[in-house]
């Protein structure tokens, strides 16, 4: 779990970094240190399964208007052939900025999904 926490915090730093040329950098910062406190927190040996259930419950809904909304990741996958989301830096169409913001809310659900899995264990 210690390498999971590490890899995944140091992603969530970098990519709330990244954000600030973000158009909506003031959610997108936000939403990816809280990702990455889960996981320096889950280093430190606290884990709060509360905090990962709201985390995750939040994100997927934020992930399910993402998929559906015009210029979503649905149209991204249909009406646009799926194309390359990770060849240019700067996303120059809206359903490639969507898309990325959804993958990258998947990677958030995931890290707190699996510290939500193993504090469970951990109360057993």
């Amino acid at each position: 779990m210690k390498a999971f926490n590490i890899f995944f915090l140091v992603v969530f730093v970098i990519s709330a970094a990244l954000q600030y040329n973000d158009p909506d950098p003031y959610l997108w910062i936000p939403i990816y240190l809280f990702g990455a406190l889960a996981c320096w927190w889950a280093l430190r040996g606290k884990y709060y399964p509360r905090m990962y259930a709201i985390g995750i419950l939040v994100f997927l809904a934020y992930a399910a208007v993402l998929f559906f909304e015009e210029n979503g990741v649905w149209d991204w996958a249909t009406k646009h052939n799926a194309e390359n989301i990770a060849g240019a830096m700067k996303a120059e169409t809206p359903w490639i900025e969507d898309t990325r913001e959804f993958f990258g809310l998947f990677l958030i659900i995931f890290a707190l999904g699996v510290n939500w899995l193993y504090a469970r264990r951990l109360k057993r």
